[in-house]
């Protein structure tokens, strides 16, 4: 008794639909994975939804603002250091945590696969998108 529940109209065995059902259990078993495809679901829904979208405003900024924050905490440590002065000291201080984690984002995101390159996406060679 094969059955046609399958909308390219592909018949399986019982034996065929076990063996699938099996894989599928193990494959949603898989926490990483699943999490993996959803992301990868949320991509493509979102370039659906909005084909022609630019990128959001915190991928496009991210290196500028990293940028000007690196650059704005190296000037303070400098005068700090030049002029022993407890605010720019304290400044800097509040900064420089900032500074890190817009770096650590960056560097994640360079370091992310790029494993859904359709059209618009940046390819594994260009982190920086």
């Amino acid at each position: 008794m094969n059955e046609r529940s399958d909308p390219d109209d592909v018949v399986l065995s019982p034996h065929e639909r076990l063996a699938l059902s099996r894989m599928e259990a193990e494959l949603s078993a898989d926490r990483r994975l699943t999490r993996r495809m959803r992301r990868q679901v949320r991509r493509r829904a979102h370039r659906l939804v909005r084909p022609g979208a630019r990128r959001p405003v915190s991928r496009r900024w991210l290196p500028l603002s990293t940028a000007a924050l690196l650059s704005a905490s190296v000037f303070l440590v400098v005068m700090g250091v030049r002029t022993s002065e407890p605010a720019v000291l304290w400044c800097f201080a509040v900064l420089w945590p900032l500074t890190l984690l817009q770096g650590f984002r960056l560097l994640c995101r360079a370091t992310e696969d790029g494993t859904d390159a359709g059209p618009g996406a940046a390819g594994p060679g260009t982190p920086w998108r």
